[in-house]
């Protein structure tokens, strides 16, 4: 093993983005332990406000061209380089054979974000790695071809569940390896090539960012209608998050129970959601605080008493691999009921640690949320359970530990 690792670089679809911490905390975590990072996104950031960790990431960052006809002259530079290059030629047939079968304007933009990629990357970065092996690894792959580079791979969820067969087959008989979040996702891609190179790496949490739980809550049962049973959902307004199912769980509710929730996140859903929950008359029962820092998200947790997600699959088959919205809730020892889809049974084990319901069952869902927020002992129970378990099986050492392996990093 080498001393001094090789620099990489990591392509990401965005950055920063608050949706991916998860990212953000290996790229520190790494950046900590040694590894020159370069970030190359594919988008400029979206999002108005950023967590406090990526002001701590010290990796300079390459924007790509977003869209070729904004910056026609930079992808022209970039191919007149990249044309020059050994491995052009294998490039460009690799990319043309991705297009005849998959004959899209993104797949044209991917090469020549590629192209630009190959002649921009600063010499001394001689591998790269993809988050997301969909579009990021795309450009990663051809990227790699061009220069003659090794490349490797994390995959997490959409990524994985909205690329095609063929796609992933190819992928991951050319990269090195491909780190995945689950074990769900381990057993699917490990059908479709060597398992030797799919290496299960849970996100896991930094639990220096997460404090120790409360050491109590308050004793809410929703029978005080000035004091409500306060429960929350945090993540992006996207089909597969099924908070439409959530709200239809919450109005199944008994009338006589008092509760309020509080859904953190942006997303293009956002308004059919606010007019779903006034069709179903308890739009004066939830909050929508958009997106929020690390820090804020942190206080909703500690100051709530239930949390819940209603993932699902969504008509492209995407959905969400082990949530770290579930995880970030269970450090904070707070009792979650979620549905039993993709790797979210990896996490809670129903009844000892979480409540869990079959995916897309409102009713069971409603069943599900009624017990903790008139059960404020159960809740109790199931959010010590839930901590211990998510802070003795999920922190991110062990999945840090080996990425840092694999990057060459000594232990």
């Amino acid at each position: 093993m080498s001393s001094v690792p090789v620099p990489v670089a990591f392509v990401l679809k965005g950055y920063p983005r608050l949706s991916e911490t998860f990212i953000a905390q290996e790229i520190l975590a790494l950046e900590e332990r040694g590894l020159d990072i370069l970030i190359v996104s594919l988008r400029h950031p979206t999002d108005r406000k950023r967590h406090p960790i990526h002001e701590r990431i010290r990796a300079s960052v390459l924007y790509l061209p977003e869209y070729l006809y904004r910056e026609p002259l930079r992808v022209l530079r970039g191919w007149w380089r990249a044309r020059r290059l050994p491995g052009y030629a294998a490039a460009k047939d690799l990319w043309w054979r991705d297009l005849r079968r998959d004959p899209t304007p993104n797949r044209i933009r991917r090469f020549g974000q590629a192209l630009v990629l190959a002649a921009e990357l600063p010499p001394q970065y001689r591998r790269l790695h993809a988050h997301f092996i969909h579009t990021p690894g795309s450009v990663t792959r051809y990227a790699a071809r061009l220069l003659g580079l090794p490349w490797s791979a994390s995959a997490h969820a959409r990524d994985i569940w909205i690329t095609p067969e063929w796609e992933k087959r190819e992928k991951l008989a050319d990269c090195l390896w491909a780190a995945t979040c689950t074990a769900h996702n381990v057993t699917h891609l490990s059908a479709l090539g060597d398992p030797a190179k799919v290496a299960l790496v849970y996100h896991g949490l930094d639990f220096s960012r997460f404090p120790e739980p409360p050491m109590r809550r308050p004793l809410r049962d929703g029978r005080d209608s000035a004091d409500p049973v306060r429960l929350l959902t945090v993540g992006r307004a996207v089909e597969k998050k099924g908070f439409d199912l959530l709200l239809q769980a919450l109005a199944l509710l008994p009338g006589d129970l008092h509760w309020r929730l509080t859904h953190i996140g942006g997303g293009p859903l956002l308004k059919q959601l606010k007019e779903q929950a006034s069709q179903l008359g308890i739009a004066d029962r939830v909050e929508w605080l958009g997106p929020q820092s690390q820090d804020a998200v942190i206080a909703s947790y500690r100051s709530a008493d239930a949390f819940v997600l209603a993932c699902k699959r969504d008509r492209d088959g995407d959905m969400d691999g082990l949530p770290n919205v579930l995880m970030e809730a269970q450090s904070q020892g707070l009792a979650c009921a979620a549905s039993a889809i993709s790797a979210i049974p990896e996490l809670i084990i129903d009844g000892e640690t979480g409540l869990l319901v079959p995916a897309e069952d409102a009713e069971l869902l409603s069943v599900a949320i009624g017990r903790l927020i008139v059960d404020p002992a159960l809740r109790d129970r199931l959010g010590i359970a839930g901590a211990a378990r998510v802070r003795s099986r999920f922190g991110m050492s062990a999945g840090i530990d080996e990425l840092a392996r694999r990057f060459g990093l000594a232990a």
